[in-house]
């Protein structure tokens, strides 16, 4: 029940985010960003008019103007705030291990009777600390020391549970990677858009007003232009959380290690 109490919850916190983060790139681009690229275009057209020798400037509210462009802001943004919740349950996750989980003396072993003691004072924690990765994995390891009173076993048991966490936080990102794969694809779509219809105003250019063919050959290159940047930002943050969840895990192995297997004793 617990599980699908916090499943729930992301899904609920994942669907906020996007209805959040269409909202605002909705309202960036009605209110500011389209009515400064119309204008710019309004501007650099009357020059040109003026002046067949003026050379247009490239303009950031040109190149991100599109619709293309601001899907793909969207979904950064939804990304980026997934990836925020993640970072913050890792990070909850880390502080456990600067705590004694298992206190003992020095030189004390701690025997199979010991076991359900030690135990005890782990399930004494909250009911949402006691579902982290580090207090399940005691427990799941007292347990095993108890019934079978065999060390390995134990340490088999801590392994099983930490790879089996690091397989379902590599699931959890499947989200994030399908962002990161739908943006550039989007991107394409608008690369696509924007020739098709420089293709239908060839007529135009065969005419001399080459206007219309410029601007749709710059829908196609910004758009793409602007996915792929946002492509590898957004990579750099997926694999430096990916990187925090792997170092969870293996900080989680070591402390059971130190903490825990290496003063198991069987008399």
């Amino acid at each position: 029940m617990a599980a699908k109490r916090n499943g729930s919850g992301e899904l609920v916190y994942q669907l906020a985010s996007l209805i959040l983060a269409v909202i605002v790139v909705h309202a960036l681009y009605v209110t500011w960003i389209r009515p400064r690229a119309d204008a710019i275009l309004a501007e650099q057209a009357a020059r040109m008019a003026a002046d067949p020798d003026y050379v247009q400037e490239r303009s950031f509210y040109v190149i991100v103007r599109d619709f293309e462009q601001e899907a793909c802001f969207v979904l950064l943004l939804w990304a980026m705030a997934i990836l925020a919740y993640k970072g913050f349950l890792t990070r909850r996750e880390e502080r456990l291990l600067e705590l004694e989980l298992v206190p003992l003396a020095e030189g004390n072993r701690i025997l199979p009777e010991d076991a359900r003691e030690y135990a005890r004072q782990i399930q004494s924690l909250s009911p949402a600390e006691r579902r982290r990765l580090l207090p399940r994995t005691l427990l799941a390891a007292f347990q095993r020391f108890r019934a079978t009173r065999n060390i390995q076993d134990v340490s088999t048991t801590a392994h099983g549970v930490c790879e089996a966490e690091a397989e379902r936080l590599d699931s959890e990102l499947s989200l994030v990677r399908y962002i990161a794969w739908a943006i550039p694809s989007i991107g394409f779509i608008g690369t696509v858009r924007g020739i098709g219809e420089a293709l239908g105003q060839a007529h135009q250019a065969v005419e001399g007003d080459i206007a219309g063919v410029t601007r749709s050959l710059g829908v196609a290159f910004n758009s793409t232009f602007i996915a792929l940047l946002i492509s590898i930002f957004l990579m750099f943050f997926v694999h430096w959380l990916q990187l925090k969840q792997e170092r969870l895990v293996l900080d989680c192995e070591s402390y059971v290690d130190q903490h825990l297997i290496q003063h198991l004793q069987v008399p």
